[in-house]
């Protein structure tokens, strides 16, 4: 019998669902899973029929970051494995896809999110974390820099002060204090995740996904442009989504007084 791999891909009614899959490991981030996740995450950026994704995990972990066994092993020269390579090769790719595709993506956090992993869900644009989840930025708890985006994207989510707590002093951080934080945009218990998951990406899926697209790429731009910049990055998504079947068919369904149809082009 052959093993599972390490990350699974479900594509259904344009939702691409992304799941880590190595529950035995806490969904540890190894080179293999690290490979198939930036190819998986690339597929679903460029794929037009997907028009949201979800970023989640099996087993009781969302992902725990950098698989620290085979970290190890490099360490110690029993593996070709520098860390440094794998930043590079792997976690600045996969992130910068990740934030970047012109379409939502949601984190599903359905347990603990670490490093690595806490990382690749602040850079989610939602965020539905089980009331059993916690955050832990880990990073300085084994004496490494941060990763995976997080210097850019938690100052944006909770402030530089909060950022660099949370960066300096590891710790648990839960799903409620996550909620206080703006660390997450739901929290439900594990009877309610499966669905609040599933109701939210399905409203982003029927939604204008150019529209969206450009939005999220628009406010990523204009954290770190000047504002005759951003205005003009403004222009531009506006020139687009203005060019849309999906403007078209949102303006004459305001004026039928009806409720328009998107197909996200």
């Amino acid at each position: 019998m052959t093993s599972s791999p390490p990350v699974l891909l479900d594509v259904a009614d344009a939702v691409a669902t992304i799941t880590l899959n190595r529950p035995e490991a806490m969904n540890g981030l190894d080179v293999a899973t690290k490979d198939l996740l930036l190819e998986t995450v690339t597929r679903v950026a460029d794929d037009p029929e997907v028009r949201c994704v979800v970023l989640t995990g099996s087993g009781r972990a969302f992902c725990v970051g950098q698989d620290l066994k085979e970290h190890l092993a490099g360490l110690t020269g029993e593996a070709d494995v520098p860390l440094s390579d794998t930043v590079e090769k792997h976690y600045n790719p996969i992130v910068l896809a990740l934030s970047t595709m012109a379409k939502p993506v949601i984190a599903a956090v359905n347990g603990v999110a670490a490093g690595a992993g806490a990382s690749l869900a602040f850079a989610a644009d939602f965020r539905i974390l089980v009331d059993s989840a916690g955050y832990n930025t880990s990073f300085a708890g084994v004496a490494l820099s941060c990763d995976t985006g997080s210097s850019w994207t938690l100052p944006r989510l909770v402030g530089r002060a909060r950022a660099m707590e949370l960066l300096y002093f590891p710790r648990t951080v839960s799903a409620a204090e996550a909620l206080e934080l703006g660390l997450a945009t739901r929290v439900v218990t594990q009877d309610e995740f499966a669905g609040a998951v599933e109701e939210l990406a399905r409203q982003l899926a029927d939604g204008p996904t150019v529209s969206f697209g450009s939005i999220r790429q628009a406010v990523a731009y204009s954290a770190s442009h000047p504002l005759e910049e951003s205005l003009a990055f403004e222009a531009e998504k506006m020139a687009l989504t203005g060019g849309t079947a999906d403007h078209l068919a949102a303006v004459n369904a305001f004026v039928a007084k009806e409720k328009p149809v998107y197909r996200g082009r």
